[in-house]
């Protein structure tokens, strides 16, 4: 009986110690899991630090406020077209003369007509017939002698821009001015002589204007040609 007494004891020793073990480990991990939550936590609060550190270190602060855009008190200026204006101040400087130089002119009578050197008297004849398409008109009624100039340089300049062929200048018959003597129908036609871009003139029929207007043929538009032609090769409508 005595030996299996000393067997129960030593089998006792071992479950004690074997709980001891267990324990201790036990009690590590514990200390672990602590140690980890302790760092974990000290990570979280140093980065909640950083993220905070302007506050931290300025203070409380309170974001500006940014007023509405107002209009302005007055209307915007209108756009000022730079490019007529010195396309006005071209023509100006074209500075055509007054003068009439009368052996230009191919007839002596009311109608009287011009074309310049190159291009056939069949134009000037189809012009009085009506057969080019009236296109645009400039009608000089009551302007001065300058303010004429001027209005018909521009008209001019706008029509050879925008490529048209065939297109009356109303100078009036003078029925209002000093003796009913037309002042402006002299300078017109020799006006028109100056332009190189004018091919020919001739005055209008009676449905267009009669002896208060000029039926004007210009030259082919290049933009639209490529090379300039004689108004005698350009077709009537």
């Amino acid at each position: 009986m005595k030996p299996r007494r000393t067997a129960g004891l030593v089998g006792v020793a071992h479950s004690l110690a074997d709980l001891k073990a267990l324990h201790a480990a036990q009690q590590r991990a514990r200390e672990a899991a602590e140690r980890l939550a302790a760092e974990a936590r000290a990570r979280e609060a140093a980065a909640e630090r950083e993220r905070h550190l302007f506050r931290h270190e300025v203070g409380p602060v309170a974001p500006l406020r940014v007023p509405a855009a107002e209009r302005p008190a007055r209307p915007l200026p209108e756009p000022i077209a730079r490019q007529r204006a010195l396309d006005e101040a071209e023509a100006l400087r074209e500075a055509w003369s007054d003068g009439l130089d009368a052996e230009t002119l191919l007839d002596t009578d009311e109608a009287l007509g011009w074309r310049r050197t190159g291009v056939g008297p069949e134009v000037v004849r189809r012009l009085r017939r009506g057969e080019w398409a009236l296109q645009a008109h400039c009608d000089l009624h009551g302007l001065r002698r300058d303010e004429a100039r001027e209005c018909l340089a521009g008209f001019l300049r706008d029509s050879l821009h925008t490529g048209l062929r065939c297109v009356r200048v109303v100078h009036g018959k003078g029925n209002g001015s000093p003796g009913r003597t037309p002042v402006l129908k002299g300078k017109v036609r020799h006006w028109l002589m100056q332009k190189d871009e004018v091919l020919a003139f001739a005055q209008a029929r009676a449905i267009d204007g009669g002896a208060g207007a000029l039926l004007v043929l210009l030259q082919p538009s290049r933009a639209r040609t490529g090379t300039a032609s004689p108004a005698g090769t350009s077709e009537p409508r």
